[in-house]
């Protein structure tokens, strides 16, 4: 095991898989911190198709999406830890200073930038406020899946799925597939949380019902849950009373939104957004502290695993070429008609061909025009039949080279007939 490397990737998943290939490919000294016995993340236990199209043009399952990322890694001189935490980073002049802990002990590693790609979790049902009892047969979407998946168990027999987020959808798919009863999904808001696609494809074209403005807001049940009760929501997504439902079940999933892991990046005074949840970064993905980067869903929660290993080659590639030069920033401005933009900053004195700009609606809208002003002139613009929340936009834009300290960036959402 070396002390002192280049890079230090935190987080084995797709972000940071792609991340260490990159800067690998930059011929930096790699090394790829992972909590968990095997590479791959998330994606090991999606055992579903289309994953892949974007970038490797194909339909794949999760692991084989994983397995072609992990491959290619392995033909690279990154040094991999696996059961490896990293449980402190402090922070010098010139390197971080890591300590590991594994089955082999503590040890501790210098490096000269570092790379946050911890992934996101799930919303608990303590964090949706549900009230009644504490029992078994609770799960999120992820975990009934890793059930399923990776432990061949089945947690239900007959289940309510609580939020209409993706894995939540596919969850509903999967274990009807398995038998299970699914009676229905739930969603607080009135439009679905997830993609379009698997709203058609995993209730539409099972029969699975889709209750929009319902909310679960009781368990009962004492060793095993053996109902809950449900109510129609208002518009500011509150109960509405006199209109209580109980549904007899044996399990509740789940569904109901992912928060990026960023424990780590507070510890070492990352600035986080109030937006994303995750970090506020400039064009090449780095934080707003020199010689840290983000990416992957622990910068912001991506839709496609696609666009996650793009966010991570960029925060690789650029951690490798690095040189500690001072920054200079823009602000990119956007109105409430956007939920949030990323990046939020652009580094005017390393910025290197055109900037990859993401971002959601903050509403549906129809027909709406999306554009890019430099300094109140217009250098890019695009139409959209349909925004969507829940449907995450990436564009290109080229901003030109004549930026400088007072120049400005907004971005402008309209609806037009």
């Amino acid at each position: 095991m070396v002390n002192r490397i280049d890079v230090a990737v935190i987080g084995g998943g797709p972000a940071g898989l792609a991340a260490a290939l990159a800067a690998s490919g930059e011929d930096a000294s790699v090394l790829l911190v992972e909590r968990e016995t095997r590479l791959g993340g998330i994606l090991k236990q999606c055992i579903h198709d289309g994953f892949g199209v974007i970038r490797f043009g194909e339909k794949l399952t999760g692991p084989e999406y994983a397995c072609l990322e992990v491959r290619a890694l392995e033909e690279t001189d990154t040094h991999i830890l696996l059961q490896t935490f990293v449980i402190q980073v402090e922070k010098f002049d010139d390197f971080f200073l890591l300590t590991l802990v594994s089955p082999d002990g503590i040890t501790q590693v210098e490096a000269g930038r570092l790379v946050l790609a911890t992934g996101c979790r799930e919303r608990t049902a303590k964090q949706v406020a549900i009230c009644g009892t504490r029992p078994a047969g609770v799960f999120t979407a992820g975990s009934a899946q890793y059930y399923v998946n990776i432990m061949g168990q089945m947690p239900t027999k007959r289940c309510v799925i609580l939020g209409s987020g993706d894995i939540g959808l596919i969850m509903a798919r999967r274990l009807t597939l398995e038998g299970a009863e699914v009676l229905g999904v739930y969603e607080a808001k009135s439009e679905p949380g997830g993609l379009l696609r698997n709203v058609v494809q995993c209730l539409h074209d099972f029969d699975i019902p889709l209750h929009l403005e319902h909310i679960v807001t009781r368990l009962f049940g004492t060793e095993r849950l053996e109902a809950v009760e449900i109510c129609r929501t208002d518009k500011y997504l509150s109960p509405i009373s006199g209109t209580e439902k109980i549904v007899e079940c044996d399990a509740l999933i789940l569904s109901v939104g992912l928060i990026p892991e960023n424990e780590l990046a507070e510890t070492l005074g990352v600035e986080l957004s109030s937006r994303t949840r995750g970090p506020v970064c400039d064009q090449n993905n780095m934080t707003m502290v020199d010689g840290i980067f983000s990416c992957g869903n622990s910068m912001h929660v991506n839709d496609l695993v696609d666009y996650v290993s793009e966010n991570g080659e960029v925060a690789g590639r650029r951690a490798a070429q690095c040189k500690g030069a001072a920054r200079s920033f823009i602000n990119v401005s956007a109105n409430s008609d956007f939920l949030y933009v990323v990046p939020q900053k652009i580094d005017i004195s390393n910025l290197i061909g055109k900037v990859t700009m993401y971002f959601r609606t903050s509403e549906p809208r129809e027909n709406a025009v999306v554009t890019v002003l430099v300094d109140d002139n217009e250098v890019f613009r695009t139409r959209y039949r349909h925004l969507r929340p829940p449907e995450m936009e990436r564009i290109v834009v080229d901003l030109g080279q004549n930026l400088h300290a007072n120049s400005s960036i907004t971005l402008r959402m309209e609806t037009v007939e």
